[in-house]
């Protein structure tokens, strides 16, 4: 897994929340995330959306929570150390209950049981799930972000549902060889936050689920640092490990 983890960034592939929490899942890695890169900007952020099947009985997030302290609810995941594994632990950690965890390989299958009614929850990728959704296949009990999203207005955030400390985008962002120069890295930020910044483009990442939020190195350097140290202590507090 390591190889292919170091391959896709030197492909210069988009840095994601993945990515911050592999610092702490592959601690053996032939090279130094933080050292061998340097940040050069935030592109957007996606956020989590808690959702359950349609017929489920529970209808919102306080639901979710009395459910999950009461009995054994499966929360199904896109994989082991993914944002939606990630985000299910911190649920659990934050109000003390034990949804069990149930892996997948990939989105897509546990979207297919949560559907069918063999699991209870998952706390989705925003784009896997939100077809769902509008179909009303699944209901959507809050969104881990601190502003509603336009596609699904009546959907609450998680502040708003009661619990404020679940705040979760799967974020994407620009990093650079650690080698190259200030001069450049600043040069090359100015112009991606300048191209996210079109209307056009911000209402195309708008429709997919993600919310633009370009920022240059000044603010996405203690950004990332603040993120491999907030997932850091997620993983290890759930003991989590890395397929």
């Amino acid at each position: 897994v390591v190889p292919l983890f170091r391959k896709q960034i030197e492909a210069g592939g988009p840095i994601t929340l993945t990515h911050a929490a592999n610092v702490t899942l592959f601690p053996k890695a032939n090279f130094s995330f933080t050292k061998d890169l340097r940040p050069v900007a935030l592109l957007a952020g996606s956020p989590m959306l808690i959702v359950v099947p349609a017929a489920s009985p529970i209808k919102d997030l306080k639901d979710l929570i009395a459910q999950a302290k009461a009995r054994t609810l499966n929360g199904g995941s896109s994989g082991n150390g993914t944002p939606p594994h990630l985000t299910l632990a911190l649920f659990n950690d934050l109000v003390k209950a034990n949804v069990q965890h149930i892996p997948y390989k990939g989105g897509a299958p546990s979207m297919t049981d949560l559907i069918g009614g063999q699991l209870d929850v998952v706390f989705s990728n925003f784009p896997e799930s939100i077809a769902h959704v509008k179909g009303g296949k699944l209901r959507a009990l809050a969104l881990a972000s601190s502003q509603r999203h336009p596609l699904v207005p009546d959907v609450p955030t998680t502040a708003e549902a009661g619990l404020p400390q679940l705040l979760v985008e799967n974020w994407t962002a620009m990093m650079a060889p650690s080698g190259m120069s200030d001069a450049m890295v600043n040069k090359l930020a100015a112009e991606v936050v300048k191209i996210m910044g079109s209307p056009d483009l911000e209402e195309r990442a708008r429709t997919q689920g993600f919310r633009v939020d370009a920022r240059g190195p000044e603010k996405f350097a203690p950004f990332l640092s603040e993120e491999i140290a907030r997932w850091s202590r997620v993983i290890q507090t759930a003991g989590i490990k890395a397929d």
